[in-house]
C-alpha cells in the first residue's frame, strides 16, 4: 500500500469546492472540471436531501448560494431543477453526477456534512463509492461519522476536520473537543488531519505529527507561504498557489 505521505493527499493542492469563480460557482460541475483542467485535487461537500438523494452542497440553508429561502434537507431531487447557483445557470449537482464527471481524472476529498444521526447518509456514500474507480478520501468534523466509515469501510482513507471554529454555531463542548481533537484516539481514528490553517501551528496538532496535516482554507499566496511551513498540503480557494 502506498505511503500516505507519498500520496495525492500530500502532493496535490486541493481546490476547495472545486476551482470556482464567478462563472463557475462553488461545488458546481464546471468548478470541478476547472480543477481537473488545472491539475488540482478537489474538495467537495456531500449531504442528503429529503428523498434520500445525495447532493454536493455546503450550507444547510439555500439562501447564500441560491438566493432562495429554505433548507437543503427538505428538498427532493425534482426541486434541484429550479435552483441555480450564484446567479448562474448551474444547478446543485447530485453526488453521482459529480463522480461521473470527475471519473477518476483527479482525486477527491469528500466532506461528509452530518450533524445528526449517523448511518443512513454514510451507508449511501459507501454504496456509491464502492463502485468508483478513482482516488478519494473522506473527511468530517463529526468524529462519529468517521467511526462509521472505520467500521463499515475501513479501506477508505479518513480525515478528522478540526480547528478553533470561532465562527461556527456549535455547542461549546463540541468546539472544545474539536479544537483539541479529543475523540481522535478512540472514536474517529483518522489517517490524516485537516486543521483550520489560520490557527497553525498549535500544540494540539503537534501530537499528531505522524499523520499528514492539511490546512484549510487557504485564501492567498501570502497565507500559503505562512502556513506551508507547518502542514503537508493545503485546501485552497480564491487564488492558485505558486509552489
Amino acid at each position: 500500500m502506498e505511503n500516505i505521505f507519498d500520496s495525492w493527499l500530500v502532493t496535490m493542492p486541493i481546490a476547495h469546492r472545486g476551482l470556482h469563480d464567478k462563472e463557475r460557482p462553488e461545488n458546481s460541475l464546471p468548478a470541478f472540471q476547472n480543477a481537473i483542467d488545472n491539475g488540482y485535487a478537489i474538495e467537495l461537500d456531500v449531504q442528503m436531501i429529503a428523498d434520500g438523494t445525495l447532493v454536493v452542497f455546503h450550507d444547510e440553508s439555500l439562501s447564500r448560494v441560491t438566493n432562495n429561502d429554505g433548507y437543503l434537507k427538505f428538498l427532493n431531487k425534482s426541486d434541484l431543477d429550479v435552483l441555480y447557483l450564484c446567479g448562474t445557470k448551474e444547478k446543485i449537482p447530485t453526488f453521482e453526477e459529480t463522480l461521473n464527471l470527475i471519473n477518476g481524472r483527479t482525486p477527491i476529498l469528500i466532506e461528509i456534512k452530518n450533524r445528526g444521526k449517523v448511518g443512513t447518509l454514510e451507508k449511501k456514500v459507501i454504496e456509491i463509492l464502492k463502485n468508483y474507480k478513482g482516488e478519494f478520501a473522506i473527511e468530517a468534523f463529526n468524529p462519529y461519522v468517521l467511526q462509521y466509515f472505520a467500521n463499515h469501510a475501513p479501506e477508505f482513507l479518513r480525515g478528522q476536520l478540526a480547528g478553533y471554529l470561532k465562527k461556527e454555531k456549535l455547542p461549546f463542548i463540541q468546539k472544545f473537543a474539536l479544537k483539541r481533537m479529543l475523540l481522535n484516539k478512540h472514536i474517529s481514528k483518522p489517517d490524516f488531519i485537516a486543521y483550520e490553517g489560520k490557527y497553525l501551528p498549535n500544540r494540539f496538532v503537534r501530537k499528531y505529527k505522524k499523520l499528514p496535516l492539511l490546512a484549510w482554507t487557504v485564501r492567498s499566496q501570502s497565507e500559503y507561504l505562512r502556513v506551508v511551513k507547518y502542514c503537508d498540503n493545503i485546501i485552497f480557494e480564491d487564488f492558485e498557489p505558486k509552489i
